[in-house]
């Protein structure tokens, strides 16, 4: 399997340069690794490695905001300058994540990660010398790990999360190797009890993994906590006689049951953020609405308030705001549930947020959560959506108590981060 697995992995590395003719994000991921490895290699050289170097590495921008609480708490830890100074090496997978995050100012270092083959990873592991490895969440790089192992470093999985139906459970070949290679890393930290019990059906004791729930759950608390005031918004939600919706990473799918909804309910504002910022997407969305629609960018400090509290529809066409407009609103929905899988709730949620989404929610333990205490509900059509919104609004002493539950259901589960370097400090001992 070992074999076959590495030749997969050249495989792909092929496939990608193929697809960089056709694919932007292939492309890119092509570009960033071309020299890849010798760049790393000088970088390294002359770098100031300080009283170690710890590697965290994401497979792309979700991953990476799950990280990112570990990621700042380790600078605060050991700034720069200081005497206990380490130097923070950030990894990506994807060019979604390293493209937007590549001038990240709490890492030393930001890197595509190069293909994960033998030669590779200990290249790598030799040039960055990590004294503790961070793998965020679904990264199992059996070569990577391996390097680490040789080398000596400390090596955790942070935020997993384990279901039956991965290949780790299986009773198959892939399924052994998959096994062996989670074997590898010295801890795992799991976010729930079903995990750690799923683990010990195939060998992982207390000693290999330990429920310290999900980093998002930190991240998400610290971005309410220091989200500056948006002003436009503000503007656009003062005064409002009815309901405020924010629409967080929606979809065309999504759009379209929204504009049912728009139109069930004419006396409601909406504020859409797309996930993809189309600009010819998102004056389609404006035209169809039938609403006095504005465009976030397009909204001047010259605006005048009039104009922004007559307009019943606020398109967010800028990225890393989202998680400061959802105070605005009185309920949330949430896109992705008509595709591949739903967005983070939890951004919603912290706000004190009741979420709604479409019917992709499964696979996301916080989504089944949320609507297990009644702080969320999934639909599957326009139709579902407009019923669910009618029964909230006209409830207002339920609503209130959503809102109370997904607020409490966030905080309640902050900490991870302090679970996690607590125990990688015993680890260091």
């Amino acid at each position: 399997m070992k074999f076959l697995y590495n030749c997969s992995i050249r495989a792909f590395s092929l496939g990608i340069g193929l697809g960089a003719l056709f694919n932007r994000k292939a492309r890119l991921l092509h570009r960033g690794r071309k020299g890849l490895l010798a760049r790393i290699e000088r970088a390294e050289a002359s770098a100031d490695h300080g009283a170690g170097t710890v590697w965290i590495h994401c497979a792309s921008l979700g991953e990476f905001e799950q990280g990112r609480p570990l990621i700042e708490e380790l600078r605060r830890r050991y700034p720069v300058g200081g005497p206990q100074y380490r130097r923070i090496v950030v990894t990506f997978f994807s060019p979604s994540g390293y493209e937007i995050r590549k001038n990240y100012d709490q890492a030393d270092a930001i890197y595509y990660l190069p293909a994960d083959t033998p030669g590779n990873a200990r290249r790598f592991v030799a040039a960055v010398r990590p004294e503790t490895a961070i793998f965020v969440k679904y990264e199992y790089w059996r070569n990577y790990f391996a390097a680490l192992k040789q080398a000596g470093a400390r090596t955790c999985v942070v935020s997993a999360i384990f279901r039956p139906d991965m290949v780790f459970f299986k009773h198959s070949p892939m399924g052994r190797f998959m096994r062996e290679t989670l074997a590898l890393p010295d801890r795992l930290f799991v976010q729930n009890e079903a995990s750690r019990e799923l683990l010990a059906t195939i060998g992982f004791g207390p000693e290999r993994v330990t429920v310290s729930g999900d980093t998002r759950f930190d991240r998400v608390v610290a971005l309410a906590e220091k989200a500056p005031e948006l002003p436009p918004v503000a503007a656009f939600v003062r005064n409002a006689q009815a309901p405020v919706m924010v629409c967080g990473s929606t979809w065309p799918p999504d759009e379209e049951i929204l504009l049912e909804l728009m139109k069930a309910r004419p006396e409601m504002k909406f504020i859409v953020a797309p996930h993809e910022l189309d600009p010819v997407r998102i004056d389609e969305l404006i035209r169809r609405s039938g609403r006095k629609g504005l465009r976030y960018t397009a909204v001047s400090e010259t605006a005048s308030a009039a104009a922004l509290q007559e307009a019943t529809l606020l398109v967010i066409d800028t990225i890393g705001i989202l998680s400061g407009v959802y105070r605005y609103g009185l309920l949330a929905y949430i896109g992705g549930g008509f595709g591949r899988g739903i967005h983070n709730t939890l951004e919603a949620a912290t706000w004190g947020m009741p979420v709604v989404f479409g019917p992709a929610y499964a696979a996301f333990a916080e989504a089944v959560e949320l609507v297990e205490l009644g702080a969320a509900a999934p639909v599957t059509d326009a139709g579902g959506l407009i019923r669910t919104v009618n029964e909230w609004l006209a409830d207002p002493a339920g609503l209130a108590f959503k809102s109370a539950a997904a607020e409490s259901y966030v905080r309640s589960r902050a900490g991870a981060t302090r679970i996690i370097l607590a125990s990688m400090d015993e680890m260091a001992q």
